[in-house]
C-alpha cells in the first residue's frame, strides 16, 4: 500500500467492522478476501484498516485479515477510541469514523463502505447520533456508501450532513439511497454520472481547501434491492419489538439489524454483501480516475 501511494497508483480504504461484527463467521473471511481481490483485479490496491496489537494499520497482511475475521476477542472502535486501543495494545476493527481518520492520515483519498451512520430515530429523546457525521465534517476523504440504513432518521441525517458541511453527491441518481433500498424518497442537490466527474469534484474541493469529506451515495440497482414490501413490514416489526423490549442508546442499532436479519431469513445479509461489492467497485473506479488525473497533471 505504501508503495502504491508513493507511485501515485490507486488505493481504496476498506473498513474492518463489517468483517469482524457485520457478517457471520466464517463467511466473513471469504467476503473480506473477495473485497480485496475485486480491487486487485481492477488494478487498485486494497487497504483494509484496523488496529493490530495497538498499531493502527492501513493495509493488512493475510494473517492479520484472518485474525480480524475469526478472532472473537477483536473489539470495535470508533474514532474516539483509537488512542485508548493503541495504548492498551488492543486488536480492533474500525468503524466508518475510525477508518476515515486512519485512512486520511495514511494519505488515502477514497474509502468504500456499506452504509454510513447517522441520526437515530427519536433523536429528541436520546440525542443519539453517529460519530461518522462529525468525523466526516473534518476529514478530507471521499466515502462511497449506499446512503444510510433505513433504521435511522434519514431526513435528519441529511440535514446534519448539510449543517456540518459534508456534500452529498448521488452517483447516477438524484435521490438518496437507504442502504437495502435504492431510494429513500429524499432528493439530492447534486449528482454525478462518471468516476471522472467525482475526481473533478475532489480536485475542485482541494483547490478551495475544503477539509470535509465528500460523500458519494451509490444506490443498488432496483432489481437487487431488498423487496420494499418485505423491508417495510420487517422494519415496522423490528421497531415495535425494540420499543417493547425498551432497548435504548447504542444497543438499538444492533437489536434492529439482528431482528431484520432473522426476519428476512438472512436475505438482508445477502443484499448487504451486494451493497458492499457495488461500493467497492465504484470506489475503485473513482480512485483510478483520481490517480489518472494526478498523472495527467504531472
Amino acid at each position: 500500500m505504501r508503495a502504491a501511494l508513493g507511485a501515485g497508483r490507486p488505493v481504496v480504504a476498506l473498513e474492518s467492522t463489517i468483517i469482524s461484527h457485520g457478517l457471520p463467521r466464517p463467511a466473513n473471511l471469504a467476503a473480506a478476501r473477495e473485497f480485496g481481490e475485486m480491487l486487485r483485479e481492477a488494478g487498485v490496491t486494497p487497504a483494509t484498516v484496523a488496529v493490530i496489537d495497538g498499531v493502527p494499520k492501513a493495509g493488512l497482511e493475510a494473517a492479520e485479515l484472518e485474525r480480524i475475521a475469526l478472532d472473537e476477542s477483536v473489539i470495535k472502535v470508533s474514532s474516539r477510541d483509537l488512542g485508548i486501543a493503541m495504548a492498551g495494545k488492543r486488536t480492533a476493527a474500525t468503524t466508518v469514523a475510525a477508518t476515515s481518520v486512519l485512512a486520511a492520515k495514511a494519505g488515502i483519498r477514497v474509502f468504500a463502505t456499506g452504509g454510513l451512520g447517522g441520526v437515530h430515530r427519536g433523536f429528541g429523546e436520546s440525542l443519539d447520533e453517529s460519530a461518522d457525521l462529525t468525523v466526516l465534517s473534518a476529514t478530507r476523504i471521499t466515502v462511497v456508501s449506499a446512503g444510510v440504513k433505513s433504521i435511522l432518521d434519514i431526513p435528519a441525517t441529511l440535514e446534519r450532513l448539510e449543517t456540518l458541511g459534508v456534500p452529498v453527491v448521488g452517483f447516477g441518481t438524484s435521490r438518496f439511497p437507504a442502504f437495502w433500498l435504492s431510494d429513500s424518497g429524499q432528493d439530492l442537490d447534486w449528482r454525478a454520472d462518471t468516476p471522472e466527474e467525482i475526481a473533478g469534484i475532489m480536485a475542485a474541493r482541494d483547490l478551495l481547501g475544503d477539509a470535509s469529506a465528500l460523500l458519494v451515495a451509490n444506490p443498488l440497482p432496483p432489481g437487487r434491492q431488498l423487496d420494499p414490501a418485505l423491508h417495510d413490514r420487517v422494519l415496522a416489526e423490528a421497531l415495535a419489538a425494540s420499543e417493547a423490549a425498551r432497548v435504548r442508546g447504542k444497543a438499538v442499532s444492533p437489536f434492529l439489524l439482528g431482528y431484520i436479519q432473522r426476519a428476512t431469513g438472512g436475505v438482508s445479509v445477502d443484499v448487504n454483501l451486494d451493497i458492499v461489492r457495488g461500493n467497492i467497485a465504484l470506489a475503485g473506479r473513482i480512485a483510478t480516475a483520481w490517480s489518472d488525473r494526478a498523472a495527467a497533471r504531472d
